[in-house]
């Protein structure tokens, strides 16, 4: 029986690498300017041509943006899915997302408005501020009601009023405050440089790190508070922990790239699929490969469906996540009944 499990897994993961390698090739080939394989092999392999400034300066940068920040959403979402026991607990859902991009979006108006331009710590910092703020609010929420439903829909409040103050910001800002803004809030990866990869990378991993550590306690976690407190768990700690990280993740991704739907609500739920497991130190690597494959192949289709017209990389992640999250919600109602 453990042979077949380990079977299965090593077969997950083989799927993952396989389908991240493609699209990380793919995403490096396409664009306004086509390259073959062979040329962008050559390039990254340090021969010089024409072509090198796009390699190196724009989509390298932009994929492996897309790759981190994507896995980052999806380890988010499958920690918020563990702290409330829900599988459709997420960033954006609960309006974590929303709260992180109010901050973000003071905080630009503010400072752009004094000819200051922030820094991505800065950035980093606001959108925690936000998400700390919205999953304040979640959790004083959480201990009035019993109803994981309630939740859902106060977190989705939360979301609207979070937004409506962020427009009700916007309507009083400059006109380039406002085409930075929109541009940034509509959710994308364009723009990325090797400056925002460094950072983004400390902050993901380090995160990710943390996680791994967590893992054991989190795996008792899922059986049930008491169960966890039997095994010596600190249960108040360790879900402190679980919030903080959470939202970390979920702040580096909105800050970078703004808000980003659904991500953290469909993958965690595929990969357990795949790996018919929950146990998060299968989970929590899957959900990392799972979340940047679901990230490169909406990129690319943000970038190449309509081109030279660019789509938001939240609508896209919207129109496949969206119908994983209502299929997985008419499963489980099918399977409870």
């Amino acid at each position: 029986m453990r042979q077949k499990r380990s079977v299965r897994y090593a077969i997950g993961y083989s799927i993952l690498a396989i389908l991240l390698c493609i699209l990380l090739i793919w995403n490096l080939n396409a664009g306004s300017v086509n390259l073959s394989v062979r040329e962008v092999l050559e390039i990254l392999a340090g021969h010089n041509s024409e072509n090198t400034a796009i390699i190196w300066e724009i989509r390298l940068p932009r994929l492996l943006a897309a790759a981190m920040l994507g896995g980052a959403l999806s380890v988010s979402g499958f920690l918020l899915q563990t702290f409330f026991a829900n599988p459709i607990a997420g960033p954006f859902v609960l309006g974590i997302s929303s709260g992180a991009k109010m901050v973000v979006a003071l905080v630009m108006i503010f400072f752009l408005g004094r000819g200051i331009v922030l820094g991505s710590a800065a950035l980093i910092i606001a959108a925690f501020a936000g998400s700390m703020i919205s999953m304040g609010f979640i959790l004083m929420i959480s201990g009035q009601v019993k109803k994981m439903s309630l939740l859902v829909i106060s977190g989705i409040m939360i979301g609207y009023i979070c937004s409506a103050i962020t427009d009700l910001v916007v309507t009083f800002a400059d006109d380039s405050n406002i085409v930075n803004l929109h541009n940034w809030s509509m959710g994308s990866f364009s723009g990325m440089n090797w400056n925002n990869v460094r950072t983004m990378a400390m902050v993901v991993f380090v995160c990710l790190a943390l996680t791994f550590l967590l893992s054991k306690p989190m795996g008792a976690y899922q059986l049930g508070e008491v169960y966890a407190q039997n095994l010596g768990v600190n249960v108040r700690l360790f879900r402190v922990q679980l919030i903080l990280l959470s939202s970390i993740l979920s702040a580096c991704v909105t800050a970078f790239a703004g808000p980003i739907s659904f991500v953290g609500i469909a993958v965690p739920h595929l990969v357990k699929s795949l790996f018919r497991t929950a146990k998060p130190l299968v989970v929590i690597p899957g959900c990392f490969l799972g979340g940047a494959v679901f990230c490169l192949f909406c990129d690319l289709l943000a970038r190449t469906a309509f081109a030279p017209t660019e789509l938001s990389i939240s609508s896209v992640t919207a129109i496949f996540g969206a119908p994983i999250v209502i299929w997985m919600m008419l499963h489980r109602s099918t399977r409870k009944g």
